[in-house]
């Protein structure tokens, strides 16, 4: 186990071209040598699901109450690209969940969504859509497919196949697992379909999306380098699985958690062909986004698999997960835990396949997640002035930080004219104003020691930026 705690705050200096010296802390962690230095990429989503690399070069993020975020990696500013109106959202399991990205982007820049509809638990179905890129919003909504759905378990990842396939996996809607075991329902599954939605031909039940069975709600998907898929699934109250998905498979719920280990489970894992769990966790900690992480940026992270762990219903093990693979990727060697500290479920994780960074999607410390949420960013390499910093800054700039009576936002002529909001972590505005020239003094002295983030709004973008009152 390694639940570090931070290498050091370093107190750093940045010089802009346009402004002055300034100082502002940030967090850094040593990583068996490497030095990932801490960024809040965007604060106060509401309970951010699914955040991927975009082909544009971009974040993609969904929100469980409908929004999808289109977010630049270099400034954090984002831009609202979709909002679908969904059964459930914050303080539900269901809402607006997974997503995948066309992989022909240059020629076919689609994108497909899974959200909840309807009203209740007992009329809520699932939606498979696909959505045309215009440059600026998702349009043109096409349904693929629907299927029941519900309060709990309702999966769902997405995962486009080396053969461009999509995956998605379901879950069985808190049935109890009837549906897992029911080859003529499709929950509880990994359903495989072609891009256009219809049913591939080598799926292992002709006419039937099934590409595998006996899931209880996977909520995990990766691809490793040679196109074996990964995924996570929740147990009940024991054994969380860390699987490997094979067309065809069984994965044994209900009648099997975890391994075949006891007489029964032993005879149905005979008689159903169950591919049993490369790991497992007892009690269940509630595992959740994966990705495959082959960069030399962090050499100790390299043919591992990233793993978001949500903590379970009472908190308490929430972290990044390292699984160590072995050479050949069909075991798991090792796991190293990180980030611990925080106290945050984590729900999913992106890599940037440019430096290697690694991005951190943030639920709140209580089940079922709650907003404002963090979207974290863990850049390899020491930063201590602006050359190596980039231009992350330029856009927005708070200090001194933390604070105590006064706060400067310090913004680039671009932000003028827009507008501000200091928020608190219980998502209240306790402040407002407007951006009227490139340096803008605001009191604080009033409010109440603890964590804030500033949010600038100009026409449809925005930039959140954390601080501290002590």
């Amino acid at each position: 186990m390694k639940n570090l705690l931070p290498l050091f705050t370093c107190a750093m200096l940045f010089a802009f071209s346009s402004f002055s010296y300034k100082s502002l802390a940030q967090t850094q962690w040593d990583i068996e040598g490497t030095i990932l230095t801490e960024f809040d990429l965007v604060t106060g989503l509401q309970v951010p699901w699914e955040i991927l690399w975009g082909p544009d070069d971009m974040i993609w993020a969904t929100t469980r109450p409908g929004d999808v975020i289109r977010i630049d990696p270099e400034t954090g500013s984002y831009t609202n690209v979709l909002n679908v109106s969904v059964y459930g959202g914050n303080g539900s399991e269901a809402g607006l969940l997974g997503m995948a990205m066309h992989p022909d982007w240059a020629n076919t820049p689609k994108v497909y969504l899974v959200y909840n509809t309807g009203t209740s638990w007992s009329n809520a179905s699932e939606r498979l859509s696909v959505f045309d890129w215009d440059g600026s919003q998702l349009v043109n909504e096409e349904v693929l497919l629907t299927i029941d759905g519900g309060g709990i378990h309702n999966g769902s990842r997405l995962l486009v196949l080396p053969d461009n396939t999509l995956l998605m996996s379901t879950g069985d809607t808190g049935d109890g697992g009837v549906s897992s075991q029911n080859l003529n329902v499709n929950n509880g599954k990994m359903l495989r379909l072609n891009l256009d939605g219809s049913i591939p031909s080598d799926n292992p039940w002709p006419g039937s999306y099934v590409y595998s069975w006996g899931h209880r709600n996977s909520q995990g998907l990766c691809l490793g380098p040679d196109g074996t898929i990964y995924s996570s699934e929740h147990g009940q109250s024991y054994w969380d699985e860390f699987n490997i998905i094979e067309a065809g498979r069984n994965y044994g719920w209900p009648n099997v958690e975890g391994t075949c280990n006891n007489a029964s489970e032993i005879a149905f894992c005979e008689e159903f062909n169950v591919r049993e769990p490369l790991r497992t966790w007892a009690p269940c900690v509630a595992v959740n986004g994966i990705e495959y992480y082959d960069h030399p940026a962090i050499p100790a992270w390299n043919n591992c698999i990233l793993l978001s762990v949500l903590g379970g219903l009472g908190g308490q093990y929430e972290r990044l997960s390292i699984l160590h693979l072995s050479e050949d990727g069909l075991s798991v060697d090792a796991e190293d835990q990180y980030f611990s500290e925080f106290n945050q479920r984590v729900r999913d994780i992106a890599v940037n396949p440019n430096t290697g960074a690694v991005y951190m999607a943030l639920n709140g410390p209580s089940y079922p997640g709650y907003g404002p949420n963090i979207i974290k960013e863990f850049r390899p390499g020491v930063f201590d002035n602006i050359s190596s910093i980039s231009e992350d800054l330029v856009d927005a700039l708070i200090y001194p930080n933390p604070a105590s009576e006064i706060i400067n936002i310090e913004v680039s002529d671009a932000l003028i004219g827009g507008s501000f909001d200091i928020i608190d972590y219980n998502g209240r505005i306790v402040t407002t104003g407007n951006i009227s020239s490139k340096n803008v003094q605001t009191n604080v002295s009033d409010l109440a020691k603890g964590s804030y983030y500033l949010l600038i709004q100009i026409g449809s973008q925005f930039i959140t930026r954390t601080f501290t009152l002590q």
